[in-house]
Order: structure tokens, then C-alpha cells, then sequence
């Protein structure tokens, strides 16, 4: 190795290293804390527990629409799916809502500065389904905005782990899209499970996870781009990113919501806020 690549080494390392302790720091431990007692079902959200859930937003015969979710993962930066971006329309995110229709205090709306979708996303397979927004300015902290956590690097959970899917999404299969934020209790299918034949089988990656598949609850249209959330002792930590579900409705047993794992893709993430 040259010297410059050494140096050049050692500046990565450093960034990354600052980058891990910039989102252990002040994230995911929000003001108001998330009602988890519920154990099956969807419900609306206690306002503002989930403070890095944002809503995607794309201009539209001049008005502002609601299309995908994502999770403020920096002061400007916000994690989505690549799937939910498309490069012919003009974005914006809003922080701090709870209600999509209503005025709140404490909510922002921030314009997309840039749009950065994985280089090998595949929309015919449905891989590396990830992308980041750099929004126009960066966001103050708030109790009703903060950044998530993201996990360690190739962290796996174990099956049924316990974590929440939240978003804006419709509230059945062809039904309305939510006002209000909901959330539900998805536990973790672990990949042995997911992957079987009568589940998803081959379609499931290992870059992926998958939670729910009981019938009963999963994510919905609307919903994708939005955090899987995950909580550990440090906090809340967001472990996927909506990507997508069975196309014989929202709600289908042993067809869970697949996310993109988070935690396959940290160097991907850090490599492309390094060097915008």
C-alpha cells in the first residue's frame, strides 16, 4: 500500500469512526415514549414516539402528496427505499408530524437536495431496495424530531424479536391511506424461516429481513421506505427499510413484510455521506 493510499485509508476510517459516534449520540431515545403494550393489531401511534419517521412527499398538480416513509438517520440526511424514488419528480420530507393533514407545532418540511439510490438497485429482483436523501438544511433535535440508530454492521436478530413497523401507509389492502402515523408489532421471521418454499423462498436475500407473515398485520402500499424498529439497550436502532409484500393483499399468512436489512448496507451508507 502507497503512502497517499494509507492516508487515504486511515481519513475513511476516521469519517467512519466519527460517523458511528455521531449516531450513537442523542439518537434513538425518543422524548415521548412508544406505546408497546399492544401485542397484535395496528393503532395509531403516540404522537411523536417515533421522531425520525419521516413522510416522503412529491409535488403534484402543485399540491404536496404523501408517497413512501423514510427515517432521519443525520441533521440532514434520511433513509428510504430505492424504490420510492424517481428521479423525474421534485421531493420533499416533513419531520415532526403525527397528523399529515393537520398543522402541528414543532413539524418542518425540508426540501431534497440530492438523491442517492444504490448503484445495484434492481427493481426486477428487488435488491439493494436503498436509497439516501440529503435534504436541503440540516434539522435541529427536538422532542419531536431526532435521528434513529442505526445497528452494528451485519447484526442479524433472532426470530420473533419484537419490533415495530410505523408509517402513514393504507390501512388494508385498497383502502385509505392513514392521517394518522400507525404502528404495529411485527415480530422477526429469522431467514431459515422466510426463505422456505410455502414463505417467500428464493425471492428473500440475505440482504434482507423479514417480520410478520401471520396474516393478520404487515406493512401496506404507503408504508414503504419506512423504518423496521428495532429497540436494544442503547436504544432504538431502525434494522429495515420497507420494501415489499405479497401481492395477493397487505395481510397474507407466511408472506411477512421483507425489509432491507440496514445493517448489510453500513459501509454503503457511511461511504455515500463521506463523500456528499
Amino acid at each position: 500500500m502507497r503512502f497517499s493510499d494509507q492516508v487515504a485509508h486511515a481519513s475513511l476510517s476516521l469519517l467512519a469512526c466519527f460517523f458511528r459516534l455521531h449516531l450513537a449520540h442523542g439518537c434513538g431515545k425518543p422524548a415521548y415514549l412508544p406505546n408497546t403494550s399492544r401485542v397484535v393489531g395496528g393503532e395509531d401511534a403516540r404522537p411523536h414516539s417515533w421522531p425520525w419517521q419521516v413522510s416522503l412527499q412529491y409535488s403534484r398538480s402543485g399540491t404536496w402528496a404523501h408517497t413512501c416513509g423514510g427515517t432521519l438517520i443525520a441533521s440532514n440526511w434520511v433513509l428510504t427505499a430505492a424504490h420510492c424514488i424517481s428521479s423525474s419528480r421534485t421531493y420533499r420530507v416533513l419531520l415532526g408530524k403525527q397528523n399529515l393533514v393537520e398543522e402541528e407545532a414543532g413539524s418542518v418540511a425540508v426540501a431534497v437536495e440530492k438523491m442517492i439510490v444504490h448503484e445495484k438497485w434492481n427493481s426486477f429482483l428487488i435488491v439493494n431496495d436503498i436509497a439516501l436523501l440529503k435534504l436541503a438544511e440540516h434539522v435541529e433535535n427536538s422532542d419531536t424530531i431526532q435521528p434513529a440508530c442505526l445497528p452494528d454492521p451485519d447484526a442479524l436478530l433472532a426470530q420473533d424479536y419484537p419490533c415495530y413497523i410505523t408509517g402513514w401507509g393504507r390501512l388494508w389492502t385498497n383502502g385509505p391511506i392513514s392521517d394518522n402515523l400507525q404502528q404495529a408489532l411485527l415480530p422477526v421471521v429469522d431467514h431459515e424461516t422466510c426463505t422456505k418454499r410455502d414463505w417467500w423462498g428464493s425471492t428473500v436475500r440475505a440482504t434482507m429481513v423479514c417480520a410478520g407473515g401471520d396474516g393478520v398485520v404487515s406493512g401496506c402500499n404507503g408504508d414503504s421506505g419506512g423504518p423496521l424498529n428495532c429497540q436494544n439497550a442503547k436504544g432504538w436502532e431502525v434494522h429495515g427499510i420497507v420494501s415489499f409484500g405479497s401481492g395477493l393483499g397487505c395481510n397474507t399468512a407466511k408472506k411477512p413484510t421483507v425489509f432491507t436489512r440496514v445493517s448489510a448496507y453500513n459501509s454503503w451508507i457511511t461511504e455515500k455521506m463521506n463523500q456528499n
